[in-house]
């Protein structure tokens, strides 16, 4: 079934009434003060003293009522260059001075082959992220970059976006970066805004209620069971269907 058809075509929930429910966790629970929870994207500090200030235009608030932010976890201050070989390799400039310790950083920074880039001259960089967001509703999250804050500095380049069904395909989120001015240097600095998350739902003007979420023995058991199939499948939403019938009935459990 298409991609476009298999969310357009299923039916909205009956049994169900108010906010649809998604769940939140931190699949590395050594590292979970550094990671922040994903807060709600608002604008209180905005002018709304008028009557017509954008603040209190329905539309905007409509729309970030559908977006939730996660900040940087740490300090990152990377360069790309290349080896002896002339092969690209990142280096960490914070060196000894860095506030992460470089095996934390080499845990989850990396550069992608070569062979899987893009562009020839655009090197694509991953940072793989404990967070996971689940549903037992239907339910497509899109990550996207943090377009409503303002950099003053802008990034050497552009995040990648992706969007998937977190219902029958929930997994821990990657940031991937590609690089598109090599000779400048990737600085990120914990707390800022690092990437939006959206969540499209049936019908569309449902609204969405995020909420810490427990990974329990089913939700492991079924995420190892589809985790791997990006290394036999290239097109893994083709397998859409066939893990909606292994799926648990339900895997969202708030945390209590």
């Amino acid at each position: 079934m298409a991609l476009s058809n298999w969310f357009q075509d299923t039916p909205a929930p009956t049994d169900r009434k108010g906010a649809a429910q998604v769940g939140w966790l931190l699949t590395d629970k050594k590292a979970g003060v550094v990671f922040y929870p994903p807060e709600r994207v608002r604008s209180p500090e905005m002018n709304k003293t008028h009557a017509k200030s954008a603040s209190r235009c329905p539309a905007i608030i409509g729309m970030e009522s559908r977006y939730f932010m996660v900040r940087v976890p740490f300090d990152m201050h990377i360069r790309l260059a290349k080896d002896k070989d002339g092969k690209p390799i990142l280096r960490n400039m914070a060196g000894p001075t860095s506030s992460v310790r470089q095996k934390f950083i080499s845990k989850h920074l990396s550069l992608t082959g070569q062979a899987e880039w893009r562009y020839p001259d655009r090197p694509t960089i991953q940072v793989s992220l404990p967070y996971l967001f689940v549903t037992d509703d239907p339910i497509y999250m899109t990550q996207l970059d943090a377009f409503m804050h303002y950099r003053k500095t802008p990034l050497p380049g552009t995040i990648f976006g992706g969007r998937f069904p977190i219902d029958v395909w929930p997994r821990p989120l990657m940031w991937a970066f590609e690089w598109h001015e090599t000779s400048q240097d990737l600085i990120l600095k914990r707390g800022e805004p690092w990437f939006y998350v959206q969540f499209e739902t049936i019908p569309q003007d449902r609204a969405v209620s995020l909420v810490e979420a427990t990974e329990t023995p089913e939700l492991s058991a079924y995420m190892e069971h589809i985790s791997a199939a990006v290394n036999y499948v290239n097109q893994t939403f083709s397998l859409f269907k066939a893990a909606q019938k292994v799926r648990p009935e339900r895997l969202l459990h708030p945390k209590k």
